[in-house]
């Protein structure tokens, strides 16, 4: 849930990273940090392996100026994909005001991908959080490379729920702003709803 600081005119947002190891979850954020100006942003804190995979967190704050009266921030988290990280995940997961799942599109990486979005819904359900209650968009991500999943088998294995979902490539930056606004727009949305404007 977002932090409201009403004495000091804060909004505090925090958006996480989801999906199975090696999907693009860190390639995404770095993108997203090469393409936030210096004043907006503060260091990308990452902690990885020596195989450069994610082992804890990404973090990365941005300041968003002026909303609604109130200095808005967002706090950019991925989780570990790794199935033996479930405890950091679901701390990492905890009080987020939105989502973004990124799905490997490659067809060997189908059945990771939907251990994962289970992982997901269950450590949301065990905080009693309402799947249509908080802002989700799915990234069917590594479009470029050929033995792919259709989107349309994704959209019915692992999308049946009908949340906005966005093709991308974050190697190269498709899509990955594309997500990043939609999911951007759909929390601060929620908190203008929140705070009563």
């Amino acid at each position: 849930m977002a932090v409201i600081k009403h004495a000091s005119r804060e909004v505090i947002c925090k958006i996480v990273y989801y999906g199975p190891g090696r999907s693009g979850k860190t390639t995404n954020i770095k993108y997203i940090y090469s393409k936030i100006p210096k004043s907006r942003k503060t260091e990308l804190i990452s902690l990885a392996t020596k195989q450069d995979r994610t082992l804890f967190f990404d973090f990365l704050p941005i300041e968003l100026g002026n909303f609604r009266g109130f200095k808005a921030r967002l706090q950019v988290y991925t989780v570990p994909g790794q199935v033996y990280y479930d405890s950091t995940r679901k701390l990492v997961l905890q009080g987020a005001d939105g989502i973004v799942f990124i799905a490997d599109s490659q067809e060997d990486r189908l059945g990771d991908n939907l251990w994962s979005w289970d992982n997901l819904l269950e450590n949301l359900k065990e905080f009693n959080v309402d799947i249509n209650e908080i802002p989700i968009i799915l990234e069917y991500n590594k479009r470029d490379l050929s033995n792919i999943t259709p989107i349309e088998e994704f959209d019915n294995r692992l999308n049946h729920t009908g949340f906005p979902s966005f093709p991308a490539t974050a190697t190269k930056g498709m899509g990955v702003i594309k997500v990043f606004k939609a999911v951007g727009i759909s929390v601060l949305k929620k908190v203008k709803r929140n705070l009563g404007v």
